[in-house]
């Protein structure tokens, strides 16, 4: 499991601050939980994370790697708000099986399971590769990375972006992507037939299609040209199929 840093945002104007920046709704309802990524202004990428609604507070989920990054970013935009960011010591705990009590069914995709947050962390054991593999879930650092594009990765099937919102930093560019063009490029579920580690280049012919990333079981993620991927391609020395 990515090593998570769980910050809490506080202030009268948490609510307002992070509804203006994130791609998803935060208004209503103010509490559960919500899935989002932070934009550049040109539309890519910069942080996914789930945000939590409490009575005074809303914390923020967000991959360690990345946890300093988003905090120094929305203080910038945090200007005259009455907006406060600090680290936790709390933990996420995730699992497929019964959720206990408190804990919080996983936004993007019910069959994710749930998150609990609290003293301990951990999860239940789960085969989390193969699971976002089937469900096609792009994971932080893996599949969504500076390059990325949220529509390409998937986030309005995984409930991480709201076309009814309003303005959000990279908004303009995401509903152009959703409204005026069709996307070129994106998510697919493969079969790979061979070994091939994340990262290998997928080949169609002497083309380059795309790269492979998350691989278990004989099954992949790969991000693919699709105008390149029909038919069989290669990674290596592995042979790869759309699933």
């Amino acid at each position: 499991m990515t090593d998570r840093t769980i910050l809490a945002v506080t202030g009268s104007d948490r609510v307002k601050f992070l509804h203006g920046l994130t791609t998803n709704d935060l208004r209503t309802p103010t509490d559960g939980i919500a899935y989002a990524a932070l934009l550049t202004p040109q539309g890519k990428y910069l942080a996914d994370f789930f945000m939590i609604g409490q009575a005074d507070r809303i914390l923020i989920d967000v991959a360690t790697p990345l946890a300093a990054g988003l905090v120094q970013r929305l203080t910038m935009y945090r200007l005259r708000a009455d907006v406060q960011i600090t680290a936790t010591d709390l933990q996420v705990k995730r699992g497929t099986g019964d959720a206990p009590e408190g804990a919080l069914t996983d936004p993007r995709d019910a069959a994710l399971g749930w998150r609990l947050y609290g003293a301990e962390g951990g999860d239940d054991g789960t085969d989390w590769a193969a699971l976002r593999i089937e469900r096609l879930v792009p994971e932080t650092g893996v599949e969504l990375g500076p390059d990325s594009y949220i529509l390409e990765q998937g986030f309005d099937r995984l409930n991480g972006v709201d076309f009814k919102k309003g303005c959000y930093v990279g908004q303009e560019v995401t509903a152009r992507m959703k409204h005026k063009t069709e996307l070129k490029k994106g998510l697919v579920r493969v079969l790979v037939d061979g070994v091939a580690e994340a990262g290998t280049p997928i080949m169609a012919g002497d083309k380059e299609a795309g790269v492979l990333h998350t691989v278990s079981g004989g099954k992949g993620i790969a991000y693919l040209r699709f105008d390149r991927a029909d038919g069989e391609m290669t990674a290596g020395e592995a042979k790869v199929t759309r699933a």
